[in-house]
């Protein structure tokens, strides 16, 4: 369920708007595309997590695949970005809280959800899942339900609607309205709209059978993304013009149901957008203490943070937190100058940790096929033409962020941010050689 749940995101309700509005009814190629890169991205991942259970994840593989260097700069590139994703979803939360209680300040939201998810995970494991579980069921009965109703209004199916053919698909400038470019766009605003995958095999590691875990989530990987994704974006542009203002105004999923006559479409679907934010939160607060608990545990950080009590990584979680909490401030006090900058340094953090997963497992089969051929209960498509595939792939979206005015600024600060940890990862793997 978190595998299901982790793929329908608040990027998914609220920023395929924008993709949308740049693309038009490309915007299905577009999700189709990055979701054959997450889709084999999940795979090698899967593999090396079945193989090599680990709560460190991509980051353990890396270190043992790369070099000590490489998992220290995954990792905490991870961690940071899962902080700061804490806070973006934190803000967002607040933000529709503060619509339904008007007169409030945001900055109480804030600290009610942060204590509450950070209390959760302090407790016990089982919490985050038992959340997780019931997150996961409300935004995949959430996105059922749309699609159902979206599908029976595209025949004329259902009550005040007739059926619509493919007008909205080839009308008003045609199924590509503004061109490659335009696809391009689409393109890289799906790509990020697919992070946070990643947590599952974290998690994984904690559950009762994780190689029988992450071999199921990773299986069901391309249904989950062609009928959640690619099957939401070609009903939303099916059924509403891909210019229609309300697409970006109100968020594409309370148009349609607007459009289709649901009533009060826009506060349900605030319901489900605070969910999946609040989940969101929820996984990077218990993905970052984890991660950060892993890093620690192989000698890559402050050994405090490594501290295990009742079975929970405590301080790490308080610590992950208390960063998350911080950005929210630097949010409210610098909102176009720190916090923007933030948010530059992990805009491509997601492609880094994916670069260094493609690497790792080119690495890490060679070797299992030699010495233990019998972890390989998952395995990666056609090795290791796919795993090329992948990483092209990667490079290739790397290049289109660089020829983006709008993301090139993203790509200049991650990648920056990625040189410096590398570097000082290399610099400590070097130092501890020498002693």
């Amino acid at each position: 369920m978190i595998a299901l749940g982790g793929v329908i995101g608040a990027g998914l309700f609220v920023g395929s708007g924008a993709g949308i509005a740049a693309a038009g009814p490309s915007i299905v190629l577009a999700y189709a595309a990055s979701g054959v890169l997450v889709m084999l991205v999940m795979r090698m991942l899967g593999e090396m997590s079945a193989a090599n259970p680990a709560s460190g994840s991509f980051s353990v593989h890396a270190e043992r695949s790369i070099g000590p260097w490489a998992g220290f700069a995954a990792g905490w590139t991870f961690w940071t970005l899962l902080c700061v994703g804490v806070a973006a979803e934190a803000i967002g939360a607040a933000g529709i809280m503060t619509n339904w209680f008007p007169g409030t300040p945001s900055w109480m939201w804030v600290a009610i959800f942060m204590a509450v998810f950070c209390g959760t995970n302090l407790a016990a494991v089982s919490n985050f899942g038992e959340f997780e579980f019931w997150f996961a069921a409300l935004k995949v009965a959430a996105i059922s339900l749309f699609l159902v109703l979206g599908v029976l209004a595209i025949f004329g199916l259902l009550p005040g609607t007739h059926a619509v053919g493919t007008a909205n698909l080839t009308g008003a400038g045609g199924f590509l309205p503004k061109g490659s470019n335009g696809l391009v766009v689409g393109l890289l605003a799906s790509v990020f709209a697919y992070g946070g995958l990643e947590t599952v095999t974290i998690a994984a590691a904690e559950s009762e059978n994780p190689v029988k875990g992450v071999g199921q989530a990773v299986r069901t990987a391309m249904w989950r993304i062609a009928l959640f994704y690619v099957g939401s974006m070609l009903v939303i542009v099916t059924l509403i013009p891909w210019n229609d203002g309300s697409l970006t105004k109100h968020g594409p999923y309370v148009a349609v149901l607007d459009h289709i006559g649901v009533p009060g479409a826009g506060q349900l679907m605030n319901v489900v957008i605070l969910v999946a934010l609040l989940s969101a939160m929820n996984a990077n607060i218990y993905g970052s203490s984890r991660m950060a608990y892993s890093l620690v545990a192989r000698g890559q950080g402050p050994r405090r943070l490594g501290r295990l009590s009742g079975g929970v990584p405590r301080i790490a979680v308080l610590s992950s937190s208390a960063f998350g909490f911080f950005a929210v401030l630097l949010s409210y006090w610098w909102p176009t100058t720190v916090f923007a900058w933030l948010l530059n340094m992990v805009g491509a953090a997601v492609l880094v940790v994916w670069a260094f997963i493609a690497v790792a497992q080119l690495r890490m089969r060679r070797r299992l096929e030699r010495e233990t051929p019998d972890k390989l209960v998952v395995r990666m498509w056609a090795f290791p033409y796919l795993t090329w595939v992948a990483l092209l792939g990667i490079v290739t979206v790397l290049v289109l962020m660089a020829l983006q005015p709008d993301t090139r600024v993203q790509l200049y600060f991650t990648g920056g941010a990625t040189v410096a940890l590398a570097a000082l990862g290399y610099a400590r793997q070097r130092a501890a050689r020498r002693g």
